[in-house]
Formats: structure tokens, sequence, C-alpha cells
């Protein structure tokens, strides 16, 4: 499916998040505050680390050995059962470690002991979450992009609903309960979208590990290890400095800004999985590398553009609208956030030949590296700059890092077309 296609089909799906978050960003706002919304960021990426380590540590793997296995349904059939058997075994070992962490986790990073039951639903839900996150990498991989469309946009709805009567039940801690249980609920949607598919038999998907592929997917693991903690752990320790230094409300100011840049990036990011991904696992040959990068950049890099430009310009507008009155002081987070997310997302369009052509030491290094950049000169320029040197570091890191990509993208190429030539 092309690029073009892709995008506006997902736009669809797109279109209900975005409509979603608007409206439950709301709801947020009214019900906890910047505070609470801090403390949200917090719990936000400890689900998204359990989450990961559940499920995602084969997503990507699966996705590429899907795509790239595409004439070998045997192949691929191996893959998924070993990717299912061993996710689930690693989510029942992850919700053991967070039933007994539980009150730890709570004091540690909601700072209210009294919250610690959040954990145990998050502990309940892991099994759960694992089989969605693998059956969407299943339906990428298999390019049936008007499922994954679909299955976003049901479960979209889902998140919105479930999580706005709990935020309006039981305030924060409602919240709370509906990020660890919307995963698992979602899963209903994506099994409904995929129950007639032929290839959606439990013989297919449940079966004993396969060896070979087990060392397939295990660099992508990984490379899922690192994504699962590198950048959650990353926020998580900024949001904790910004608390220390600056008071919950400020930590609360920040995780609203990074929240308006997820939405309105939407498009973009889940392009780029969605289509971008597969068709880098399919690529022989550098020249045809180069020109799909080139092809991505000039239809993906003026809509981020034009988005963060329209952003800027309508910041008040915007706080006001999707947030309340007590989160005005964010609008000066905005030109150096928006900055950040167009290079970022320059970046990123290089960056994916990491994980499209299974480059495991350069991810895992880059990863950590830019991670660790992201925090120290977070801590830096907060001193230096107050609020906004936050966003000031998202942008020199991801300056660094794009130009960091660019080299590893030039040197992959280079050495395609080594190959090419000596097979030829």
């Amino acid at each position: 499916m092309s690029l073009v296609k892709t995008s506006l089909l997902n736009g669809i799906s797109v279109i209900v998040k975005v409509a979603s978050a608007l409206v439950l960003n709301k709801i947020l706002a009214v019900y906890v505050g910047p505070a609470g919304y801090a403390i949200i960021g917090q719990f936000q990426n400890a689900v998204s680390i359990a989450v990961s380590l559940a499920g995602g540590l084969f997503g990507a793997g699966v996705t590429k050995s899907t795509a790239q296995n595409f004439d070998d349904e045997a192949k691929q059939r191996r893959i998924w059962q070993t990717a299912i058997r061993f996710s689930l075994l690693v989510s029942l070992v992850a919700g053991l470690v967070l039933l007994l962490l539980g009150n730890h986790l709570s004091e540690w990073l909601l700072h209210r002991a009294e919250m610690s039951s959040v954990f145990v639903w998050l502990a309940l839900s892991l099994p759960a979450m694992a089989a969605n996150t693998l059956l969407l990498a299943i339906v990428n991989g298999k390019k049936e992009v008007h499922i994954y469309v679909a299955a976003n946009i049901i479960g979209s709805l889902l998140v919105m609903s479930l999580t706005g009567i709990l935020a309006y039940k039981f305030g924060l801690y409602g919240v709370l309960v509906a990020f660890t249980i919307n995963p698992a609920v979602v899963l209903l949607s994506t099994t409904l979208m995929i129950s007639k598919r032929d290839w959606f038999k439990t013989q297919f998907l449940w079966g004993k590990m396969d060896r070979s592929a087990l060392h397939e997917l295990s660099g992508f693991g990984l490379m899922g290890i690192t994504s699962a903690i590198a950048m959650p752990l990353t926020f998580m320790f900024i949001r904790d400095h910004l608390v220390s230094q600056l008071g919950m409300e400020a930590a609360g100011y920040w995780q609203a800004s990074w929240k308006i840049s997820e939405i309105y990036l939407m498009l973009v990011t889940t392009t780029l999985s969605v289509y971008y991904l597969p068709r880098l696992a399919e690529i022989r040959s550098s020249t045809e590398l180069k020109a799909e990068i080139f092809k991505v950049y000039r239809f993906i890099l003026p809509l981020v553009i034009v988005g963060a430009v329209s952003m800027f310009f309508l910041r008040d507008f915007i706080i006001q609208s999707l947030f309340t009155q007590e989160f005005l002081p964010m609008r000066d987070l905005f030109p150096w956030q928006l900055t950040g997310d167009v290079i970022k997302i320059g970046s990123w369009i290089v960056g994916y030949i990491l994980v499209g052509r299974g480059l495991v030491k350069y991810f895992v290094f880059t990863e950590i590296f830019f991670s660790i950049s992201l925090v120290i000169l977070s801590w830096l320029f907060v001193g230096m700059y107050g609020l906004k040197g936050v966003p000031m570091a998202y942008v020199l890191t991801y300056l660094i890092h794009w130009l960091a990509m660019v080299y590893i993208g030039i040197k992959e190429m280079h050495k395609m077309g080594g190959a090419s030539h000596a097979a030829s």
C-alpha cells in the first residue's frame, strides 16, 4: 500500500484518536489539575515500561519478520508462536514483580502510598496487554491497514469512554486504574477486527517456542528492552527533578506540553509505524532505500512544520480549549517544544533504519546515549533557564540525534551497495 493511501486511511484513525484525546484532556484538566497531570505522566511511563516488557519486546521484530517473510507462512507462524508464548511468560513474571513492589512504586512514582492498589490492576492486565500488542504487530506486518485502522478507532473510543467515566466517578485514582485496564479492554476490539482472517487461528498463534525464531527475535527483544526502559525512565527522572526543583505544578505544565505534541504528531508517528517500518524491511538495495527515505521526507516533514507553526500561533486557544486557565503558564514552553518536535521527526525518519534494518548495536547505544543526554541537559538547563530548560534540552538532544542518524544511515547504504555489487 502506498505512503499516501496509508496516511489517508491512518488519518481516519488519527482523527478519532485526536478527538478522543482532546475530550479526555479536558476531562483530566478539570478533574486532576496540573499537579495531577504530573502524577498521571509518571504512572503512564510506568505502564509503558510494563507493557513494553510484557508484549512490546518483540513487537517491532514480529512486524518486520511478518513483512519480510510474506511468502513463507510457516516461518511467520513460528515467529508468532514464539513471540506470543515468550511474551506471556514475561508478562506473568513482570506482574508478580509489580505485586511485590507495588507499595514502594506508589510512594516513589506517585508520591501517594494509598494508591498502591493501581499496581495490582496493572499486574492483572499485563497478559492481555501483551496479547494485544503482538496481534497488532502481526496485523501491521501483514499490511492489513484497514483492520489496523478500525481496531485503533474502536480502541480510542473505548479508552476515552472508560477513562472519562472513571475520572468522573473516582477522580485521579479512577484515571490511574483506567490506564491499567484500557489496553486489556482494547484487546476485545482487536480480536473482533481480526476474527475473520485466515491467519487468526489458535494453531497458528499458539505453539511451542522455536529456537531459530527466538534467535531472530532476540535482537529486537534487546531493542525492545532498551526502548521500554530508556525513554520512560528519562521522563520519570526529568519529571522528578522538576518536582523537586520547581514543584508538582511545574512538572504538570511540562507534561501537558508534551501531551499536546503527542496528540498532533499522531498522524506522523503512526504512519511511520504502519507504512515505513514494514517498507524498510522489504528493501534490498541502497538506491531503493535512499529513494524511500527522501520520499518520506518530502511528504512528512512539511506536514510537521505546518502543524508546529499552526500550534504556535494557536497556543493560547489550545491551552484554554484543551485544558483550563491553570495551565496558561505552559505557553512559554511552546516555541522550544514545537521546534524540538520538528527536529525529532526529522531524525526519526532516518532513525527508523536502525529498526527496519535490524541494526541492534547502533540502536541500543544511541537510545541509551541520547536518553542520558536528555536527562543531563534537562537538569543543567532547568538550573539555568527554569522550566523552559527542558524543551531547550529536547531541541539540542534531537539535533545531535539527527546528525548521528544521518551518519549511520549513510554507512548502512554504503554497506548495502557493497553487498549488492559483491552478489552481482
